[in-house]
């Protein structure tokens, strides 16, 4: 086998394992599995297409998952051209979130954040991941689309809010509920003293 064919080969395998997270990712936003394996598909030729322009700078999952971006964006327009696309319902009160603050908005000193350690060995941990993708899939729908909007892919609150059809001050304090489930989470699934760094 060349090496040119072993490069291939590598690639293949590593789109082949980031796949799930892919398709999990789309269908989170589109809602819809066929239109999500369509976007992944398309995202992984335009991968195996365009693998000669990457450059390294960032890695290789992670180019992909920006490749995806663009394709769940694409299709989440066709979506609001075909009437398929359903607003966000706003966020209602969330009790569990606010008893972890006092009413001078201080932290309930038992819900105070933990020390995370390092976050660049966090990041590269595939336990850490496979926690953070479990209380993704925990979120409830409509605080991990606008969370994963932002945080994932980067859009403003702004491009949020047109997306999805909600008002601005609704989507900060869903972003606000969606970093506090998830950090809630993620100390539950990752934080033990044994892995913090």
């Amino acid at each position: 086998m060349s090496s040119a064919d072993h490069h291939e080969e590598d690639r293949r395998q590593r789109l082949a394992a980031v796949r799930p997270r892919l398709v999990s990712f789309a269908l989170l936003h589109l809602r819809d599995r066929a239109q999500a394996e369509d976007a992944v598909q398309e995202a992984l030729a335009a991968a195996l297409e365009k693998d000669a322009s990457f450059g390294g700078r960032s890695g290789y999952e992670t180019w992909v998952f920006g490749i995806l971006k663009y394709k769940i964006l694409d299709a989440m327009r066709v979506q609001q051209r075909q009437g398929k696309w359903q607003p966000l319902d706003e966020e209602a009160g969330d009790e569990a979130i606010d008893r972890q603050f006092q009413q001078s908005g201080r932290w309930q000193p038992q819900a105070r954040p933990a020390a995370w350690g390092e976050p660049e060995a966090a990041f590269e941990s595939e336990h850490f991941w496979r926690v953070f993708d479990a209380c993704m899939i925990g979120l409830p729908d409509n605080l991990a689309r606008v969370f994963s909007l932002r945080e994932l892919m980067g859009l403003s609150t702004g491009d949020i809010c047109q997306e999805v059809g909600i008002r601005e001050n609704n989507c900060w304090v869903m972003l606000h509920r969606a970093r506090l489930r998830l950090r809630a989470c993620i100390e539950r699934g990752w934080l033990t003293e044994d892995t913090i760094c």
